[in-house]
């Protein structure tokens, strides 16, 4: 059984976003091992509480995220 796992922060998606995310890896899945995949791919999107994620040893926030970079 094929399966994929996104984490992605929470709030950050729609409900639209997260249809597409399973239903474009299930395509991809489907490309590679053929169609007899599609009816055992698994994808799940779990959505990471704000501060329960970081990144290079630092804890990042959804504040954080959407600042636009200077420069």
């Amino acid at each position: 059984m094929p399966f994929a796992n996104f984490k992605v922060p929470a709030a950050t998606l729609t409900p639209e976003q997260k249809e597409q995310i399973v239903t474009r890896t299930t395509e991809l899945y489907v490309e590679i091992y053929g169609e007899r995949a599609r009816a055992t791919t698994l994808v799940l999107v779990e959505e990471v509480p704000d501060g329960g994620w970081g990144i290079g040893g630092d804890v990042l926030t959804l504040a954080e995220l959407r600042q636009t970079p200077e420069g």
